[in-house]
């Protein structure tokens, strides 16, 4: 019987260079965080992006537009938002707004609207009341922490103002 020769490795084999398996340690840590990135944005997407995107900005612009052009806004309106805003505190929201001869406007209808930039699921929207000629205002508490986009719109008769404000609500 023939005695097995043992085999040598190479010592000029690539594969035992500490480059190599450097190099190919990298690619495989980029693929690995490229693949994680994807399927953690396809499985926790926030669905911020609505289907008729298009077709609602450019209707908000043009009714933006018309309003403008039909007579310049003379209100006077103030946000009176209290700071700092905290996670499941109620905090009272109020408006007030006078019209060009100092009157105070006598709103037909208010309402609130509370968007979660990073999440559309806590998105919400309320009805504010009139507290007194020219005020309306509502209760409001924030279920999220972190930052808020705001949107008061105000109608009295044929007139319409939006007012926009960003918070952020403080965890503590």
């Amino acid at each position: 019987m023939e005695a097995a020769i043992p085999r040598r490795h190479n010592p000029n084999s690539p594969w035992r260079n500490p480059w190599v398996l450097g190099w190919i340690g990298l690619v495989v840590a980029v693929v690995i965080a490229n693949v994680t990135m994807i399927v953690l944005a396809v499985t926790t997407n926030p669905g911020l992006v609505v289907d008729d995107y298009y077709e609602r900005g450019r209707s908000y612009a043009e009714t933006r537009a018309a309003q403008r052009l039909a007579e310049p806004q003379t209100w006077d309106v103030r946000l009176d938002i209290p700071q700092p805003v905290r996670l499941d505190v109620p905090v009272g929201i109020r408006v007030s707004a006078v019209d060009e001869r100092g009157l105070p406007v006598r709103a037909e209808r208010a309402r609130f609207f509370a968007y979660r930039p990073s999440d559309a699921n806590a998105d919400f929207e309320l009805a504010m009341v009139v507290e007194a000629p020219g005020v309306v205002g509502a209760e409001v508490s924030f279920p999220l922490p972190g930052i808020w986009d705001l949107i008061v719109q105000v109608e009295a008769g044929d007139k319409v103002y939006d007012m926009a404000r960003r918070i952020a609500v403080r965890r503590d």
